[in-house]
């Protein structure tokens, strides 16, 4: 295995693949997370645990685009919960933009939440609980219903053009991604 690299191969297909399980894990674990950070700054008013939680969030979502998905916490921890199920591969090419969105996303939502921690300004509530919302809905769409919004937007990009379709075109939970 590469040390940078996104996706594995394996026989009987014709591009990298991730385990949708462990995908789904990781969707999951983060989404718990975020949950959490939810309860503890917009109900509970402690906007301390916000910058903490993000940034796991920003670590993984980086890491796991740039380097290796191997590499983040929250992946081996979904790898040890979903060890014994039987893998049910997807291809990667939809997860890295997925996630490279959810890098966009996590990473604003820790400058914000660090901007609202420090100043304790209440200008930045309203931008960080909209982004929250946005990034649990989606964690909870993948999480519960293997819905990937992300997977979704590059399959629509590629449809119209904006991004070169790959010579074999990879499959998504169910065959859902077909063009």
């Amino acid at each position: 295995m590469a040390f940078f690299s996104f996706g594995k191969v394996v026989e009987g297909y014709e591009y990298k693949v991730l385990n949708e399980r462990e995908v789904r894990g990781i969707s999951g674990i983060l989404f718990l997370l975020g949950i959490i950070a939810f309860i503890q700054a917009f109900i509970l008013r402690n906007f301390a645990v916000l910058p903490y939680i993000s940034g796991i969030m920003v670590y993984h979502f980086v890491i796991s685009v740039s380097v290796n998905p191997n590499l983040s916490p929250v992946t081996l921890l979904s790898k040890l919960f979903v060890r014994k199920q039987t893998p049910l591969y997807i291809g990667a090419v939809q997860k890295r933009f997925a996630w490279s969105l959810g890098s966009v996303l996590s990473l604003t939502i820790f400058v914000f939440s660090v901007l609202l921690y420090v100043t304790g300004d209440g200008s930045y509530f309203q931008p960080v609980c909209m982004l929250c919302l946005v990034c649990l809905l989606l964690m909870f769409l993948e999480t519960a219903f293997a819905i990937c919004v992300g997977c979704k937007l590059y399959f629509l990009a590629v449809r119209i053009k904006l991004i070169k379709s790959p010579e074999v075109m990879p499959n998504c939970m169910g065959d859902s991604c077909s063009i």
